[in-house]
């Protein structure tokens, strides 16, 4: 640890960084169990539905490349307050939507504003973690904000029971609050602030841009969102309208996904130990390409022959995002907040990229969900195994061993 903080600790550093990257899936996850619900509501459809996911996901993208390089310019802390600040506030007004495109509206200023809380996040890893222990605690920080997902439509499908969907919301803006507390008691980490204006700050996304091995590998990982957003989106659909189950039915298979994937960091991390990374990651592109063929041929037989394709395929997403991450990473040696800004928005964009292909053919998400994860799998695939013997690839894995 190249800092040591004060107050937190170490132990409370790493739960500091668990609560605040776990904004994304407890705001996504949360009310996902209340999607199919929504369309009654709010007396509309699936489409207009599926635009609160959606918008919420381009929001957030496009918030991450504005606050990233701002993290270096002011630096780690006052952003971090300011987007945990509007969080709150728009959490809040989710929570009193009275139409549809009122809570798409403010599900558009929460993701705006919880991207901030994000980008900051991986940026303070960065700061203080080298190499392999970088990777370390990636990988014990993904593991555990995993467990979001498994509690979190569990606890949505409960709220649906005891109160209304708002309540979900509700419930983000108390977990708003108690990130914020955390957030007094972090010290910064960012040693030397950006000292150029606020304009020359958006600018380092460019230069870190030009970066040809940094953006080659952008290329490869900021691809696998596609699958596993598209499950997001259309899980709920095939769980309770395709194979009627139950919102309470769905949130046990859905945690059930997100408890497989929570193994994914450490299956990494102790694989590494005897397996070149490089042949892990390929693995990985060849066993998603494999789960779309299985999802397409045998995925609508059974809730749970679907539940044991899914899972794996989200598995195989996860176990990458590590070692992925990481190498990216080390290709920058300077201007975190952008390389960060950039990783996490690739991502998000291809996700929500995702999230609409799924849904293009409306009766046939299972199929539509499959060919995703086909695709996926074998692009990536083929653009790892021209990408992984190069020198910015090796001489990096070297170094972290």
């Amino acid at each position: 640890m190249k800092k040591s903080q004060p107050i937190l600790g170490k132990s409370g550093t790493l739960f500091f960084l668990v609560i605040i990257s776990a904004f994304p899936p407890l705001t996504i996850d949360l009310y996902l169990p209340a999607l199919p619900q929504m369309v009654n509501v709010f007396n509309t459809d699936q489409s207009m539905v599926n635009l609160t996911l959606s918008s919420y996901f381009v929001t957030y993208a496009v918030g991450l490349l504005f606050w990233g390089p701002l993290s270096e310019k002011f630096g780690r802390k006052p952003i971090l307050f300011v987007g945990i600040s509007g969080y709150i506030i728009a959490s809040i007004l989710c929570a009193m939507a009275g139409s549809i495109e009122q809570l798409i509206g403010a599900r558009i200023i929460q993701a705006f504003a919880g991207s901030a809380v994000t980008v900051v996040a991986t940026a303070i890893v960065k700061d203080l973690f080298d190499g392999r222990e970088r990777e370390k605690i990636m990988a014990t920080i993904m593991s555990l904000v995993i467990i979001a997902p498994m509690v979190a439509p569990v606890l949505g499908a409960f709220l649906l029971k005891i109160a209304s969907w708002r309540m979900m919301f509700v419930t983000l803006a108390v977990f708003g609050a108690f990130a914020s507390v955390l957030a007094f008691c972090y010290k910064e980490t960012l040693e030397a602030k950006y000292s150029g204006s606020i304009l020359r700050s958006w600018g380092r996304l460019g230069v870190v841009m030009k970066n040809p091995r940094f953006v080659a590998l952008l290329v490869i990982f900021s691809i696998t969102p596609i699958a596993m957003m598209g499950f997001l989106a259309a899980g709920s659909y095939i769980y309770i309208n395709g194979f009627g189950l139950t919102e309470q039915q769905f949130s046990y298979a859905f945690s059930f996904n997100a408890l497989c994937a929570s193994f994914g960091p450490t299956i990494y991390m102790k694989l590494s130990r005897f397996i070149p990374v490089q042949k892990i990651i390929t693995l990985c592109f060849f066993l998603l390409a494999t789960a779309g063929v299985l999802t397409v041929t045998i995925g609508h037989t059974s809730p749970l022959v679907f539940a044991l394709i899914a899972a794996p395929a989200t598995l195989m997403v996860i176990t990458m995002r590590v070692p992925g991450t990481n190498l990216m990473l080390d290709q920058q040696d300077s201007d975190t907040g952008s390389a960060v800004a950039l990783i996490q928005f690739c991502g998000m964009i291809c996700g929500s990229i995702g999230m609409v292909l799924v849904s293009i053919r409306p009766d046939s998400l299972i199929e539509n969900l499959g060919i995703l994860q086909f695709v996926v799998g074998l692009t990536g695939g083929v653009l790892w195994l021209l990408a992984r013997n190069r020198p910015f690839v090796t001489d990096k894995l070297i170094k972290q061993s």
